[in-house]
């Protein structure tokens, strides 16, 4: 991310010649606001078969968790139709997977083929 990329408002502090370790430079990034919001749902992609099972974890990837919606893709209808009626489901054990309330709802969207697990969610 650039400092002219949407979403960056924020000008860093003035640098200085201390050093600084990693850690303390990718938790403060980790805190800002554009970084935060894709932890969720990586976090949710590491353990997709565990808050789904396996058969449907084959056939569904979280894509996005915005604004409290989780957008779940599904490779075909009816798959996508067994996924939004255990959506309420979903939604506990993302929340409990996640350790926080932040999945108000899930929102299936039928995304033809296989879910291609080595593109970025």
């Amino acid at each position: 991310m650039s400092p002219t990329s949407k979403g960056w408002k924020d000008h860093d502090p003035e640098r200085s010649a201390e050093l600084s370790s990693v850690g303390d430079i990718v938790e403060g990034l980790l805190g800002r606001r554009e970084f935060a919001r894709g932890m969720g749902v990586g976090k949710l992609a590491r353990s997709w078969a565990q808050v789904v099972g396996d058969r449907l974890a084959a056939e569904t990837r979280p894509a996005k968790l915005e604004g409290g919606t989780l957008v779940v893709h599904a490779t075909s209808g009816p798959w996508g139709s067994q996924a939004t009626f255990l959506a309420e489901e979903i939604r506990k054990r993302a929340n409990g997977m996640l350790g926080t309330e932040e999945v108000k709802r899930v929102q299936v969207v039928v995304a033809p083929g296989p879910p291609d697990r080595s593109k970025p969610l």
